[in-house]
């Protein structure tokens, strides 16, 4: 076998050495001992031997394994080259870094987020339950999972068959203070199977079972999470017993969770996990559990193996009548009814968790990916120049060793290697870098209310993708010049003078155009790509959303520790409200029923007649003084006031979007409608009062959304909690430490929590700031590479024309003809890469069309500044190239020839 052998030849050709001199040594003593002198004798011996160079050469062949030996030379020689011209080598590896840093860094969370499965027991075999479709049902959600009420949940639980075990789950927050402002604890509702299905152990304690799972219990107790464990309570192994409080409600630590665990949602991890039993304890009036019309659950099963996902669709489907008969709420009538019994359930694969992350930014993310494979495309292609130039100064020296027996194909193993140096270098710091690109990534998208959880480590698939980039880059800058170095004539190169041979023939020249031209036509899409972008983002930004953005505080309180009945609630956050208008620097405030930005409330609006349907709005309860608050104005009719109290005429404002959709437009004030779930349903009959401005409500992009607006103090069922909407030209910080100072003399049992309605818009913006800012990024530096080609095209083509200049101006040109001789050159460049790159930036653009806000893919306006753009940079940079031709001095270009 030569692999042992070849990896320790230099100690092999040491120990023949060895053997050699003792042969010689004995030989010689022998020689002696027959009677010959001490020279005769060494002679002798080393005629009888032969030349040890020579044997010890055969002896090093004999363990070697020639390709890998050739590839090591190849190597070596190709590092000294590289050695030797440290800013090309440079430039190079650090473009490459930035083109494959960037995709691996994007790559990595594509993986991260979609691509890799839970850490848990056969991932491959969890299986999500939910409705077959995406069908609206009235009711009350909670949570970003809101499939499942518990009634069906456990309807599906006994009577799957699919499963060898399932468990519900849903997240929510729970404040850890007693009072004050808040501190959250991400925590997940979970049933008693929910670590038995997973295969989760503990790693200290104990974890749930069905017996900590059932109604009624008291307080079986909490499993936290290992980063919770260490964050909390410092690590300690004591921790189990340890009381926590959420909600107000104890709790005990009975388990800790492994710290690869971080749940079954990705993008996100849990602190505390809470058994479903303890929800009506924790939440009290806020319950969901024993609601039909509560949707807050989600449900994962483990597959049967000798199941498969149809076998288990088909299952599912016949079962669903029955359970959805038995678990319809007792306030569906009608078409709510009948739709809610036509719904089925359907399994899908849940082996890589359940992400709004990964619904949201999936498409964004592969398009990214996209762009920065452009990136990394031009890149290359302007190491291809590069190379073709390095191949261009090197022909004598590939010229010299043709002639001397090289052969082709290795001359190009040669070259290659060189590139895969280069390749190898910037993928090692392109991994480097894309370790700190990705966690930066990560810290973007994450907010302070809404912190993501994302497991950057390095796995298989991102290593993989790294030196898949590496060789095809390599291939891609690498071979063409090889190829096209190698098919050098000698005798040709020879003779040419100052390394200006046949290489430098228009076909290779031809070759560096087309590159300039491809780079040219990428960067234009991509920097059109930008533009769009930056300009969807502006839009978002700069857009009138109806209210005042700046200068506004939410401040929510929860008061359910003051355990204040339902008739004195009103009253308290009046007084709260009152107290709050008086404190120092306070221009407005007003308060709603926790319906801030990004929350929404709907119900059905219904005419005079017993079932004249019309449709549905978004509604808002707020007290008098919110439309000042938040500056809206108010178009007719006037305010909410002191005089509608619960037994009053229950009253409404509603927006422009409302008066249209109900009414066609006209002036509302005096009309009437019905408001409610569903008709015969509770309906009250409103009256309207005021007329305001159009407001969003969700989401900037939405189109302005009919909105009723009803007073607080006609709440019949007021909850224990309430926001504040406050208005200031003050510091907020200011405002927020008075506001503490004034709740905590009201009393310090008041969990508080703050937030600028300003940051909360911007925040809901981040998937626009991220697509603006990295297709910005990538935009300017393909821009910027596709210049420096351009420049580089130019300077060579000056310099391979010196004579021909040189002659042009000895016969007359002055230097203004050389100059407009060498910018019309590079103007055709330009306009070819110009009008091919608008070509393609009009069939890209409606693959980003979905994600743009008042723009069209094919924007005019966008193309022609990333053109304008574009070509004045790539005139100004070839300006310098023909500037320098323009002052060459005729005698000394001839006389190089």
């Amino acid at each position: 076998m030569k692999w042992p052998r070849f990896f320790r030849r230099r100690y092999w050709d040491q120990e023949r050495s060895r053997e050699l001199d003792a042969y010689l040594e004995a030989e010689t003593h022998e020689n002696i001992a027959r009677g010959m002198s001490p020279d005769d004798a060494r002679l002798a011996a080393r005629k009888k031997l032969g030349n040890p160079t020579q044997i010890r050469e055969e002896i090093y062949q004999w363990n070697t394994i020639t390709l890998l030996e050739t590839i090591w030379q190849d190597l070596r020689y190709g590092a000294r080259l590289l050695r030797m011209n440290p800013a090309f080598s440079l430039v190079a590896v650090a473009s490459l870094a930035l083109g494959i840093g960037a995709n691996t860094a994007i790559f990595q969370l594509l993986d991260a987020v979609r691509l890799r499965t839970l850490p848990v027991k056969d991932p491959q075999q969890l299986t999500e339950v939910a409705f077959d479709h995406q069908g609206m049902y009235a009711g009350r959600g909670r949570g970003r999972y809101t499939v499942l009420s518990n009634a069906l949940w456990e309807q599906i639980r006994d009577h799957q068959q699919a499963f060898s075990g399932m468990f519900a789950w849903s997240v929510d927050t729970f404040s850890l203070s007693r009072g004050g402002e808040v501190r959250y604890a991400q925590g997940l509702w979970v049933s008693g199977d929910f670590f038995n299905v997973l295969g989760v152990p503990p790693l200290l304690g104990r974890v749930f079972t069905n017996a900590d799972d059932r109604d009624g219990c008291g307080s079986p107790g909490v499993v936290i999470s290992a980063s919770f464990w260490q964050r909390e309570f410092g690590g300690a192994q004591s921790v189990i017993g340890r009381k926590l409080t959420l909600d107000g409600y104890p709790v005990e630590v009975i388990g800790v969770t492994p710290s690869s665990f971080f749940g079954v949602e990705v993008g996100r991890t849990f602190d505390v996990a809470v058994p479903l039993c303890v929800e009506p304890a924790v939440k009290g009036e806020g319950s969901m559990l024993v609601r039909r019309d509560g949707w807050w659950l989600d449900a994962i099963g483990r597959l049967k193996p000798d199941w498969t996902q149809a076998r288990a669709t088909a299952q599912l489907s016949a079962i669903s009548p029955a359970l959805f008969e038995s678990t319809i709420p007792a306030w569906y009538q009608g078409a709510d009814a009948k739709k809610f019994k036509e719904f089925k359930l359907k399994p899908s694969q849940a082996g890589s968790g359940l992400s709004t992350l990964r619904r949201e930014y999936d498409r964004p993310l592969k398009l990214l990916l996209s762009i920065a494979g452009l990136v990394l495309l031009i890149a290359c292609a302007n190491l291809a120049n590069l190379m073709l130039a390095r191949a261009s100064a090197r022909e004598r020296e590939i010229a010299v060793r043709l002639a001397l027996g090289a052969s082709r194909g290795r001359l190009i193993r040669q070259l290659l290697a060189e590139c895969l140096l280069l390749a190898c270098g910037g993928a090692a710091l392109g991994l480097l870098l894309a370790r700190n690109l990705s966690q930066l990534l990560v810290t973007f998208l994450s907010t302070e209310g809404d912190p993501l959880f994302v497991d950057l480590n390095l796995d298989w698939p991102v290593l993989a993708f790294t030196t898949a980039l590496a060789i095809v880059t390599c291939v891609l800058f690498g071979l063409t010049p090889a190829l096209r170095a190698t098919r050098t004539e000698p005798v040709s190169a020879m003779k040419a003078g100052g390394g200006r041979g046949t290489t430098a023939s228009r076909e290779r020249f031809g070759l560096r155009r087309l590159l300039v031209v491809s780079q040219v036509a990428l960067s234009l899409v991509l920097l059109v790509g930008a533009l769009l972008f930056v300009r969807s983002l502006r839009n978002l930004v700069t857009l009138n959303p109806g209210f005042r953005q700046s200068g506004v505080l939410v401040a929510s309180m929860d008061l359910t520790r003051l355990g204040l009945p339902k008739e004195r609630r009103l009253p308290f956050k009046r007084d709260l409200l009152d107290r709050i208008r008086t404190i120092p620097g306070v221009d407005a405030a007003a308060d709603t029923v926790l319906i801030t930005w990004g929350d929404f409330s709907n119900s059905g609006v219904f005419g005079q007649g017993p079932s004249d349907f019309k449709g549905q709005t978004d509604e808002n309860w707020i007290s008098p003084g919110y439309f000042n608050a938040l500056q809206i104005p108010l178009l007719a009719g006037r305010d909410f006031n002191d005089r509608d109290v619960a037994s009053s005429q229950r009253v409404a404002i509603v927006n422009e979007a409302f008066a249209r959709k109900f009414f066609g437009g006209g002036n509302p004030i005096g009309k009437t409608f019905r408001m409610g779930a569903a008709p015969g349903q509770g309906l009250q009959v409103h009256e309207i009062v005021g007329l305001v401005k159009n407001t969003k409500y969700q989401d900037l992009r939405e189109n302005f959304p009919p909105i009723a607006f009803l007073p607080v103090s006609q709440d019949a069922n007021p909850g224990p909690f309430v926001l504040f909407y406050i208005r200031s030209d003050s510091p907020l910080t200011a405002v927020i430490s008075a506001l503490k100072r004034s709740i905590a003399e009201v009393s310090p049992d008041i969990n508080l929590e703050f937030h600028v309605l300003q940051t909360q818009i911007r925040e809901s913006l981040l998937r626009e700031q991220l697509m603006a800012t990295l297709s910005g990024f990538f935009g300017i530096l393909a821009a910027v590479l596709a210049t420096i080609g351009l420049y580089g095209v130019m300077s060579y083509l000056v310099a391979r024309r010196r004579n021909e200049i040189g002659i042009r101006m000895a016969l007359g040109a002055d230097r203004r003809a050389v100059l407009a001789m060498i910018l019309r050159e590079a103007s055709v460049l330009l306009a070819v890469g110009l009008a091919a790159g608008a070509v393609l930036a009009l069939v890209a653009g409606r693959v980003a069309g979905s994600l743009l806000f008042q723009l069209k893919p094919h924007d005019p306006a966008t193309l022609a500044m990333a053109t304008v753009l574009l070509a004045a940079v790539a005139i100004a940079a070839s300006y310098l190239p023909a500037q320098r031709a323009s002052k060459l001095d005729p005698m000394t270009a001839l006389r190089e020839e």
